[in-house]
């Protein structure tokens, strides 16, 4: 029997989208899908629903970026309460502890944070989408169970403080994948003597997204209820402008179609960067490869339609 074709546009691309705080990821995810009428759609690594910013969603081909737009660096801007702990580690929480907060100045503050700064273990918390033994973390969590979590390498590249006062501080932070700001925040309020907790989270960069390229779900929502699917359509950022710092390499005619049949190829140029991004001879962006340093570039993930 014929699989039936899952309904909906066959439509390739990235839509930037400032998430709202307030909702889940996934339910931005499928207001997208069901805005743009996409078969197929995936986002790029779960915001908080506390949480606001920078999500691109990928429609149809352009999900198999997904996984490589999650490994990429992340950029947030996050306000700390101090004195107060909760048990998610954020305002939506429940309060767990309540302590003094010494006195300290922004100079004090400005040492801690450059302790934080560099290559560093992390260890995630319980209400995080991590999984023990199938379970996500975070269900555990609201049972009131806790299981030991292992450490996850991160690296912190940069902290600014933009403001700070007796009882809260707001942080610019630049950060690898995997990095919970949660955990990083409380762990600063520990250096100062107290505790802390989350109250604003921004994801203001991600793999080459900021702030500006976003779209809200009010302007797309605005777009589809007027009919107009192609304006709807503008807002779609084209999938090869995704993942900047993978070099390009241009293909002629024989070796578009040898990749296209899943094999390896010769080629001149030669990166350091094992990931490239590749372009058939009609200049149209086929996926991804990788290369290796005697210039063999093999296929990682190519979009159906690429030739």
């Amino acid at each position: 029997m014929a699989r039936r074709n899952k309904k909906g546009r066959d439509i390739t691309g990235i839509v930037v989208v400032d998430k709202p705080s307030g909702h889940s990821s996934n339910h931005v995810l499928q207001q997208v899908k069901r805005l743009f009428d996409a078969k197929k759609a995936g986002h790029t690594g779960s915001l908080d629903p506390l949480a606001s910013g920078v999500l691109p969603i990928c429609l149809g081909e352009a999900t198999k970026l997904s996984g490589y737009l999650l490994d990429a660096d992340k950029e947030y801007a996050v306000t700390c309460k101090l004195g107060v702990t909760t048990d998610s580690g954020d305002a939506d929480g429940k309060i767990i502890d309540e302590q003094p907060v010494p006195e300290f100045d922004e100079e004090a503050l400005k040492q801690i944070l450059q302790e934080f700064i560099g290559e560093q273990d992390q260890v995630p918390p319980m209400f995080s989408a991590l999984k023990y033994q199938g379970q996500p973390l975070y269900k555990l969590a609201r049972q009131g169970k806790e299981v030991e979590r292992k450490a996850r390498r991160i690296q912190i590249y940069a902290i600014e403080l933009l403001d700070c006062n007796q009882d809260s501080f707001t942080l610019s932070v630049l950060c690898s994948k995997g990095t919970y700001i949660r955990t990083l925040v409380e762990d600063i309020s520990h250096k100062l003597g107290t505790g802390g907790h989350v109250t604003m989270l921004r994801r203001t960069r991600v793999a080459g997204y900021a702030l500006s390229d976003t779209v809200s779900l009010e302007q797309l929502a605005e777009s589809r209820e007027a009919g107009e699917l192609a304006a709807l359509d503008e807002q779609l950022e084209a999938a090869e402008n995704a993942l900047p710092d993978w070099p390009v390499i241009n293909l002629d005619e024989a070796a578009s179609k040898t990749l296209s049949f899943g094999q390896s190829i010769q080629v001149e140029q030669n990166y350091e960067c094992a990931n490239v991004r590749l372009f058939d001879q009609n200049e149209k962006f086929m996926g991804l490869g990788e290369m290796s340093p005697d210039g063999v570039v093999k296929p990682k993930r190519l979009f159906v339609a690429a030739v």
